[in-house]
C-alpha cells in the first residue's frame, strides 16, 4: 500500500458512521420497533435486548417442558418474520440476545423461517454463559451471594454469566448476518457491532466504554426517545413513538435520534435519565469488557431530536464475570379487591388485615406453618409514599394482598378467602379482577462472581465452532474515599435569601432502576446552577430519611458532573427485588417519582430562571 492509499484508509475510518437501531428493551416489548426501524432506511444494524434475570428462569422452565424452547420466541415469530426479507434486501445485520437458555434452538427456528421464505441466511450462535455444570464444584468452596452473603441454595433453576462483546465481534468478523447469543450484558449487543466495524481492540478502554454507553442508552428501547421521561407531558405521540437510532463514530462519540415522522422526544434530559438508569457508581460501571467512567460524559442538542454524546472513559476490566442464578423459594400469591365510597383507603386496609388474620388462624388450626411473609398495600391511596402520602379521603382504592408460603395449598386457602369480603365486611367492596388468584412459584435471584478463566465463550457459524479467548482482566481497586463521600453540608434556611419551598421535580429530572434488592435513583439538575441546591439539600442522609419506609439499607451518593447530576444507590430498597418482592413496585420504577416529591428550599430569584 502506498502512502496515499494509507492516508485514504485512515480518512475513511475517521468519516465512517455506523447506524444502529434498538428494536427491543425486554421480552414483551412492542412489535412495532423492528418494522419501524427497518422501514426508516436509516440503519446498518438492528439490535435486540430481551433478557432480564426473571426471563432466564421463565425460559428455563419452558425448555424443561419442551426441549425445543428456552428462547424469546417473539424474536423469530414476530420481529424477524416481519422484517427478514427487508433486512436481507437492505444488507442490515442483526444481533440479539433472544437465545436465552437455548440459543441453538433459536437459531434453528430462525433458519427454518428463512428457508420457508426462500432466504439464505448466515446465522452465528454464541454460547458459553451456562454455569450450571460448575455449580457442584462451586458449592464446595463456600460460594456466597454478592449482596446478602447467603449460601448457594440447593436447587438452582438457572445460572448464567454475563458475557461481553468479544464473542459477538468474532461472530460478525466471521461473516454472520445474524448473531444470536445467550446471556450477555445488555450493552454488549451494540458494543460487539462497534468493535467489529471500527476495529477496536480489547485494550482500547476509552472506546470500549464509549461503545458500552451507546449500548446502554438504547438497550431499553423507547426509554432513549422519551419513554419514562420525567416531563412525560412534553413527549408527543406516544402511540407512534420512535425507537432509538444511534449514529456512531470511530472516536466513540455518537448521536442519538429516531426515525423521521415518529413520536417521542430526543433531548439531553431524556438521554441523561437513561444513562443513569440501573447503574451504581458512575465512575466504576463494571462490564465484562471494560470498567466505565461516565462522570465526564457531555450531551448537547445539535438539531431537533438529535443529541450528541461524548466523553466516556474506561479502564481495564475485572478478572471476574457476574453470574445471575435463580432458584425457587416456595410460592407467592397476590390478590386484589376494589373498595368504593367514603374512607375507601381505611376500609381497604382493614379488609386486608381481616383476610390475613382469618387465614392465619385457619392455617394454625390445620397445623400448617404461618406465611413466610405477607404485605398489604392500598393502591390509589399513595401507600408507596408512606408518611408523604397526600391522598387522604380518596373514595376509590384497590386493596392488594400478597403472601408467600412454602406450600401452594396454604396460598390456595388465601385465594379462597378473598372473595367473601364482598359480602362480609366493607360496603362498596367490588372488583376482584379476573377471578380467583392463583399461586405461582416464587423465583429469587442469587448473584455471584466467577473467575473469567472458568468460562470459554464459543461461536458457531454454519456448523463450524471456535473458541473466543477473553482477556484475563484484573482485580478492581476501589478508592479509599469516594469523591462524594462527605456530601455537602446542609445550608440553614436563614442563609437562603427570599426563600420558597418547592418539590424536587421543579428543579430536577429523575429516573430509578433496579439491580436485585438495590435501587438507584439518578437525579439531574434542570439547569447547571440548580445542581448546587440539589447537592446541598438532597444528601445521603436526607434521601435515606425521606425513603426510610422503603429503603432499609445504606444510601450512597455519587457525583456525575458532566451532566449536572447525582446518582443515589439505595440498598435493601425493593423488598428483595424482582419476583422475591411482595410490593406492587418490585423493580423500583416509582422510587424516582417519590423522591421528586421531596420538598426543597430555593431562593425565589434562582427558581424564576426558566429552564432550557
Amino acid at each position: 500500500m502506498n502512502p496515499s492509499e494509507s492516508a485514504e484508509t485512515v480518512m475513511t475510518s475517521v468519516n465512517k458512521v455506523i447506524k444502529i437501531g434498538g428494536a427491543s428493551g425486554f421480552w414483551g416489548d412492542s412489535s412495532v420497533g423492528a418494522p419501524q426501524l427497518v422501514a426508516s432506511g436509516q440503519i446498518d444494524y438492528l439490535v435486540f435486548d430481551y433478557l432480564a434475570e426473571l426471563t432466564m428462569s421463565i425460559l428455563a422452565s419452558a425448555r424443561l417442558k419442551k426441549p425445543e424452547l428456552g428462547y424469546a420466541t417473539d424474536f423469530v415469530t414476530v420481529a424477524m418474520k416481519a422484517v427478514l426479507r427487508d433486512i436481507v434486501a437492505q444488507g442490515i445485520r442483526v444481533v440479539s440476545n433472544g437465545g436465552g437458555v437455548n440459543p441453538q434452538a433459536c437459531a434453528a427456528a430462525l433458519a427454518a423461517l428463512a428457508a420457508e421464505q426462500g432466504i439464505a441466511l448466515n446465522i452465528a450462535v454464541v454460547t458459553g454463559d451456562d454455569v450450571m455444570p460448575q455449580l457442584p464444584e462451586l458449592r464446595t468452596v463456600g460460594l456466597r451471594e454478592m449482596q446478602s452473603g447467603a449460601e448457594l441454595p440447593q436447587k438452582i433453576l438457572t445460572a448464567n454469566a454475563y458475557l461481553g462483546a468479544l464473542p459477538i465481534k468474532a461472530a460478525l468478523d466471521a461473516g454472520a448476518q445474524v448473531v444470536i447469543t445467550g446471556r450477555c450484558v445488555d450493552s454488549a449487543v451494540t458494543l460487539g457491532v462497534l468493535m467489529h466495524e471500527f476495529g477496536w481492540g480489547h485494550h482500547d478502554y476509552d472506546l470500549l466504554a464509549a461503545g458500552s454507553l451507546v449500548g446502554h442508552v438504547i438497550e431499553c428501547g423507547c426509554q432513549a426517545t422519551g419513554g419514562l421521561h420525567t416531563d412525560w407531558d412534553k413527549v408527543p405521540d406516544w402511540a407512534n413513538i420512535g425507537y432509538p437510532i444511534v449514529e456512531c463514530h470511530a472516536d466513540g462519540s455518537f448521536i442519538c435520534t429516531k426515525p423521521e415522522g415518529t413520536g417521542g422526544l430526543v433531548v439531553p434530559a431524556v438521554i441523561a435519565e437513561q444513562m443513569l438508569y440501573e447503574i451504581g457508581d458512575p465512575a466504576r460501571y463494571i462490564l465484562p469488557d471494560v470498567v466505565c467512567d461516565f462522570t465526564q460524559v457531555r450531551m448537547s442538542q445539535i438539531a431537533e431530536h438529535r443529541v450528541q454524546v461524548h466523553g466516556a472513559r474506561g479502564t481495564a476490566p475485572t478478572d471476574t464475570y457476574k453470574v445471575c442464578a435463580t432458584y425457587m423459594d416456595g410460592y407467592k400469591l397476590s390478590a386484589q379487591l376494589t373498595l368504593v365510597g367514603f374512607d375507601a383507603a381505611a376500609k381497604a386496609k382493614r379488609t386486608g388485615e381481616a383476610i390475613i388474620e382469618r387465614t392465619s388462624t385457619l392455617l394454625a388450626k390445620s397445623g400448617t406453618e404461618p406465611y413466610s411473609a405477607f404485605n398489604i398495600e392500598v393502591l390509589g391511596a399513595e401507600s408507596c409514599y408512606g408518611p408523604h402520602a397526600k391522598a387522604q379521603g380518596t373514595r376509590e382504592a384497590i386493596l392488594r394482598v400478597t403472601a408467600t408460603h412454602a406450600r401452594k395449598e396454604a396460598l390456595d386457602l388465601l385465594a379462597r378467602e378473598v372473595a367473601p369480603a364482598g359480602t362480609s365486611w366493607s360496603p362498596g367492596t367490588t372488583g376482584s379482577g379476573s377471578g380467583r388468584a392463583s399461586a405461582s412459584p416464587s423465583i429469587r435471584q442469587f448473584a455471584f462472581l466467577l473467575p473469567k478463566a472458568r468460562l470459554m465463550p464459543l461461536v458457531t457459524v454454519n456448523g463450524d465452532a471456535f473458541e473466543v479467548p477473553q482477556p484475563s482482566g484484573k482485580a478492581l481497586l476501589m478508592p479509599a474515599l469516594r469523591p462524594d463521600a462527605g456530601n455537602s453540608p446542609a445550608v440553614a434556611a436563614d442563609d437562603i435569601p427570599d426563600l420558597m419551598e418547592v418539590p424536587l421535580i421543579e428543579i430536577a429530572y429523575a429516573r430509578s432502576g433496579d439491580k436485585g434488592d438495590t435501587s438507584n435513583i439518578g437525579v439531574i439538575a434542570r439547569r447547571p446552577e440548580w445542581l448546587a441546591v440539589i447537592r446541598t439539600q438532597v444528601t445521603e442522609v436526607a434521601v435515606a430519611k425521606y425513603l426510610e419506609h422503603l429503603v432499609k439499607g445504606r444510601v450512597t451518593r455519587f457525583d456525575v458532573p458532566g451532566i449536572n447530576a447525582v446518582n443515589f444507590v439505595c440498598e435493601q430498597a425493593l423488598g428483595g427485588g424482582g419476583m422475591a418482592s411482595l410490593r406492587n413496585d418490585p423493580l423500583g420504577k416509582g422510587m424516582a417519582q417519590i423522591l421528586l416529591s421531596m420538598p426543597i428550599r430555593v431562593s425565589r430569584a434562582l427558581l424564576q430562571v426558566s429552564p432550557t
